[in-house]
């Protein structure tokens, strides 16, 4: 065992470490340090390596915020993970105006796809709710419904024109309908500006 770390040996590992390629802006000064045996560390081995000084570069205005607008998901605000309600049971299905050039002629061009439906109609059950209960907010991706007992954060399939809606109780069945026009860009399909 004493053989392995006689003087010997540490100056045969000094000589080869000294022999290594050595970088162009070294001093000899600088070397000699670096290869002494006092001086050697596991970071001493292998070429030497620059420091890194890459800044992190804040993209908001405000150095206040964490993030910015863009990467919160719309409806985020309305989410809440803590409430104790429970989300009652709904309903969602897609409606379009037919003609008889739609039925039987085919004119339009309409097919029973959701990409030819002008609204969206949901249906929310709601046992055990009155009218005056029920706090609904609507947006362009999202449906907001809050009562004493449920909640419901719905993101829309489609965008739609949160101003031309229609909510309407039946407090027989004890279900909200929320009928929702679908607010589309003009495509080959629909030729109106929606």
């Amino acid at each position: 065992m004493d053989s392995l770390f006689s003087g010997s040996s540490l100056q045969s590992l000094a000589r080869l470490l000294r022999d290594a390629p050595e970088e162009e802006d070294d001093d000899d000064d600088d070397v000699q340090a670096r290869c002494s045996v006092g001086a050697m560390t596991p970071a001493s081995v292998g070429p030497v390596k620059k420091e890194n000084t890459s800044t992190f570069q804040v993209k908001s205005e405000n150095k206040k915020t964490i993030w910015n607008t863009e990467e919160v998901p719309e409806g985020s605000e309305f989410d809440d993970t803590w409430d104790p309600r429970e989300k009652p049971e709904y309903e969602i299905s897609f409606k379009q105006h037919v003609g008889t050039e739609d039925v039987f002629f085919g004119m339009t061009g309409k097919d029973p796809s959701t990409a030819c439906c002008e609204d969206i109609v949901i249906k929310i059950k709601l046992p055990e709710t009155k009218y005056s209960d029920i706090t609904l907010d609507i947006q362009d991706k999202v449906l907001d419904l809050r009562t004493p007992k449920k909640k419901l954060l719905l993101h829309l399939p489609y965008p739609v024109n949160s101003k031309e809606g229609r909510a309407r109780f039946l407090s027989e069945e004890e279900i909200l309908e929320v009928t929702l026009r679908v607010s589309r860009k003009l495509d080959f399909i629909n030729f109106s500006d929606g």
